[in-house]
């Protein structure tokens, strides 16, 4: 059985086909009005979502698909204390593919050994994020025309963010790619990525904490929220919560096709006012999210014989 829990799960064959089919599904969405008539996709979304819940959900009803699940921890039997795998295990009765989000790190790969359906990460805790990765490699392929020798700088919190680790796993895969890595100390990418994949793999890379000494040589700008959610103590969330605030005046040096790129949702690290830069993607990258989606969920159906 197949499943998507991490996105080196993926080959960059199997993502380059991904980004083809998307890029199919936009130019002709009738070709795929039908393709999972009388299929099931189950949410189960232990910690909140907007953007992706709705993504999935739309991405299988645009399919011709069902949905159901839920969309919170205490409208499920896990607030009667129900493992992982047995609700993974329970609601493959129900259903022929599952989107799992959940806020402990490995929580979906626990779910999977026991599967009798393909399950997606649709997000766990600080640690994976691959379907958001995915919205972001066909949104820098339709933005740029390729993947490969862009000068990439994520900001904000690289600690936590695994929107972040995910793509910074993805994107040193392609030849000559460079990351600029803009964070506070305290936030600055864990030191497993940093070992396993930028420095073991000889990756071209810099941390900074200067955003706007950065911006001229940046292709592609990823912009985080540092999460409230994912810190132990209020008074560090407090004190470095607006460390980066992207506004009109810290563009002025950046490339004329810069990419603003953001996972969302964001509080205050994008000024409203950045929304009408034609350089600003992300309420594209949220559309794109759902393309994906409908790439992926065909994909896992055919691998488990579902559908054709």
């Amino acid at each position: 059985m197949k499943h998507l829990i991490d996105i080196m799960d993926l080959s960059i064959e199997e993502l380059d086909e991904m980004i083809d089919v998307a890029k199919d599904i936009i130019a002709d969405p009738e070709k795929y009005a039908h393709k999972c008539a009388g299929k099931k996709l189950a949410t189960l979304f232990f910690e909140p979502s907007t953007r992706t819940r709705l993504s999935f959900e739309a991405a299988m009803y645009e399919l011709g698909g069902n949905v159901l699940g839920f969309s919170e921890a205490q409208s499920s039997s896990a607030a009667k204390g129900e493992s992982v795998s047995d609700t993974i295990r329970t609601v493959g009765c129900y259903a022929d593919i599952i989107a799992m989000r959940h806020p402990k790190e490995g929580a979906p790969i626990a779910g999977t050994r026991r599967s009798t359906v393909p399950v997606i990460n649709a997000g766990d805790g600080g640690h994976n994020h691959p379907t958001q990765t995915l919205t972001d490699l066909l949104t820098i392929s339709r933005e740029k025309g390729r993947l490969d020798h862009l000068t990439i700088g994520l900001c904000g919190d690289l600690k936590f963010g695994r929107t972040v680790h995910s793509l910074i796993n993805a994107m040193s895969r392609y030849t000559g790619n460079r990351f600029v890595l803009i964070s506070p100390e305290e936030l600055k990418i864990p030191e497993y990525l940093r070992y396993e994949t930028l420095i073991k793999k000889e990756q071209d890379f810099v941390e900074t904490g200067d955003l706007e000494g950065a911006m001229p040589e940046l292709d592609i700008l990823y912009m985080t929220r540092v999460q409230r959610e994912r810190f132990f103590n209020e008074q560090d969330y407090l004190r470095l919560k607006d460390s980066y605030i992207l506004t009109p005046d810290k563009l002025e040096y950046a490339k004329e096709d810069l990419s603003i790129l953001h996972p969302l949702p964001r509080v205050n690290e994008i000024s409203v006012a950045v929304d009408d830069d034609p350089r600003a993607r992300y309420f594209e990258q949220v559309r794109n999210g759902k393309y994906i989606r409908m790439a992926l969920i065909l994909k896992l159906l055919k691998e488990a014989g579902t559908i054709n």
